[in-house]
């Protein structure tokens, strides 16, 4: 759970955040893959979320705001002023902007958070503990300042450990960044614990431990360590009987494959499910970065695996928001055609065909 220790194997350093009553910080950007981080602590952590701040949609439901996600009864509040009626104890930043600073139209909010004794809790790349204004503040009014992608002093070079773990592996890949990967990894440990599989979920990311509640954010790690930080977070969970590593980037994608490649050779899977979404096209709209078709996606990450461990990608994850039923459905079946493999949005229709392809694999 959110509330529990908070592991960031800093030298053997806990942290917790006992935050159970977060304001997630949006300003301006509150959309569904916009503030990827709000939404998704939002959709798993829902009975630690009092409001959102949000001064641009501060008129609108939450449901007007979020549509398709299930998210209902959050308050929209344009200042913290405004929302300290819900007694919030904390505000935590729900974007993950690129190069990761906070951006100046959300410090406005974290400043008066801070003088109203409100903790905040940051996913962002930049460590607000080295901002001076705000160490200050929150020393002045017994707030705290939680830096996630803090991962502390790791020195760690991988060596191919992960695949003396007991537990099974299971890695989400994508065929781009912000696919998915994450609410998949999400929604297969929670079919699994239904199915009475001893289930973990494997937090690599700022979103994933805010949710979970531990894990290492890996992008943040330096990048001789990043595998082995990987090695370190699988086995955490060792004597598991299967784990859902979330994963990261893509390898396919010029700015992020560094990290994907660490978690791939860091943490071994025996099965991976890839995630995409059929509207893609291009890495981060950049015309001259085309998304490589699936097939050979499949392909690239099977053979990268390959001389460390057999591990196959067993079955594709769709991502089908803001499409009808219809083109949803149509999109799932071609893309099944086109990867030869069981494929299904696991939040639309369900993790079922996924699952079944993984125990499969692994042999649960």
């Amino acid at each position: 759970m959110y509330s529990k220790t908070f592991s960031r194997y800093h030298r053997g350093m806990i942290h917790e955040i006992p935050c159970k009553r977060m304001l997630i910080l949006t300003e301006g950007k509150l959309g569904v893959f916009s503030s990827k981080t709000g939404v998704s602590v939002l959709r798993y952590r829902r009975d630690h979320c009092v409001g959102v701040l949000d001064s641009a949609y501060a008129e609108q439901q939450i449901e007007d705001a979020l549509p398709g996600t299930g998210i209902t009864g959050v308050p929209i509040f344009a200042s913290v002023k405004d929302a300290l009626v819900v007694k919030p104890d904390s505000v935590l930043i729900g974007i993950a902007p690129t190069g990761g600073a906070l951006p100046d139209v959300m410090r406005r909010h974290v400043v008066d958070a801070l003088k109203n004794g409100l903790s905040i809790i940051s996913g962002l790349h930049v460590m607000l503990r080295k901002d001076p204004e705000l160490v200050e503040l929150a020393s002045q009014h017994n707030a705290r300042l939680y830096d996630v992608r803090d991962v502390g002093n790791i020195q760690r070079v991988a060596r191919g450990l992960a695949r003396a773990t007991r537990a099974k592996r299971v890695l989400t890949v994508g065929t781009d960044c912000n696919v998915g990967k994450m609410v998949t990894s999400l929604e297969l440990r929670r079919a699994a614990v239904q199915a009475g599989l001893d289930a973990a979920f494997v937090a690599t990311g700022q979103t994933g431990i805010m949710i979970e509640g531990w894990g290492l954010a890996l992008d943040h790690a330096i990048s001789d360590f990043t595998a082995g930080a990987a090695e370190m977070l699988v086995e955490h969970v060792a004597d598991r009987q299967i784990c859902f590593i979330e994963g990261q980037g893509s390898i396919a994608h010029p700015g992020y494959s560094g990290v994907t490649l660490s978690l791939l050779h860091g943490t071994c899977p025996d099965a991976m499910v890839m995630v995409t979404r059929p509207d893609r096209t291009l890495h981060n709209n950049w015309p001259d970065c085309p998304i490589a078709p699936i097939r050979q996606q499949i392909a690239l990450y099977e053979q990268m695996l390959a001389p460390l461990h057999p591990g196959k990608v067993v079955a594709i994850a769709v991502n089908t928001a803001g499409m009808t039923p219809e083109e949803a459905e149509a999109a799932i079946r071609a893309i099944a055609a086109e990867s030869g493999l069981p494929a299904a949005d696991p939040v639309r229709t369900g993790c079922a065909e996924l699952l079944a392809a993984v125990r499969r694999q692994v042999g649960l």
